[in-house]
């Protein structure tokens, strides 16, 4: 069975609103074969990672950067995952293992450009694949956001089904 590990930060209602969402698009009935585990950013560990098949990530927009919540849960994984840095101390891909696929959501109040940016750069390190189109929602999800978030939950949790 493939597993899909969603690391996400949710401190708010609001935030949490928009993480059912894409953990019920990722367990939805019509998905066979595939796990769901779901790990808080600063609980989430480099087994969950290397156990995992494909990622779904989330995090509010702080400061025009990821919550330092999922900052934190990359410092904590990135060598044993796989990341790899440049002799200038850069992030760079690697070119070992499968590339995984991911999706990532960034909430934010004003501005999520900085955040997904930040996501992005660490991720290519990681070599991993993105299948979705970033989730970016700004302000209270509505009805039209939390669609795409259970979509962008069924799009991950589909691309691991045999």
């Amino acid at each position: 069975m493939a597993t899909l590990l969603i690391v996400q930060h949710v401190p708010t209602a609001t935030v949490r609103t928009l993480a059912d969402a894409v953990v019920e698009g990722a367990r939805d009935d019509a998905i066979e074969g595939v796990d769901v585990v779901v790990r808080s950013a600063l609980e989430a560990d480099a087994d969950d990672v290397l156990g995992a098949d494909g990622y779904l990530l989330g995090t509010p927009a702080n400061f025009g950067y990821m919550s330092g919540a999922l900052k934190h849960f990359f410092d904590t994984i990135f060598l044993q995952a796989g990341g790899a840095l440049g002799e200038d101390g850069d992030a760079e891909g690697t070119t070992s293992g499968t590339r995984k696929p991911w999706g990532l959501w960034v909430h934010g109040r004003y501005d999520t450009t900085g955040a997904v940016r930040s996501v992005e750069s660490i991720v290519q390190a990681l070599s991993w694949r993105r299948v979705a189109e970033v989730l970016e929602v700004l302000g209270d999800p509505g009805g039209t956001e939390l669609a795409a978030a259970r979509d962008l939950g069924g799009t991950l949790a589909a691309n691991l089904m045999d």
